[in-house]
């Protein structure tokens, strides 16, 4: 005499399954487990909101640093260009002998 012991609560196989509501269980699996994780975040402190927060003003100053120092560096460049164009056109003006050699003349106009 065989006797089968069957548990209560013990799973069965299911040989055929409705699509619909392996969706949907499906579905309660999937908002069950994003339940679980949004319980599950820590939530910050105060103080690594401060530390975040400071961090994003030391960048936006660093930012606005290097865009002056980088325009302030461009200007100088470009006036100190300017300066030996200047002083280039001078001289090969002279060199051509458009200018007069007098005294005067010999100081380049950027130089006096």
């Amino acid at each position: 005499m065989a006797i089968s012991k069957r548990r209560p609560y013990s799973y069965s196989r299911i040989t055929h399954e409705d699509p619909e509501e392996t969706q949907h269980r499906l579905a309660q699996f999937l908002i069950y487990k994003t339940l679980q994780k949004a319980d599950t975040r820590r939530s910050y402190s105060w103080l690594g909101i401060r530390i975040v927060r400071l961090r994003i003003k030391i960048g936006t100053r660093l930012k606005k640093m290097k865009r002056g120092f980088v325009s302030t560096v461009f200007s100088a460049k470009y006036d100190l260009c300017k300066q030996v164009n200047c002083v280039l056109r001078y001289w090969k003006q002279l060199l051509r002998g458009k200018r007069g050699t007098s005294v005067g003349s010999m100081i380049p106009p950027m130089l006096s």
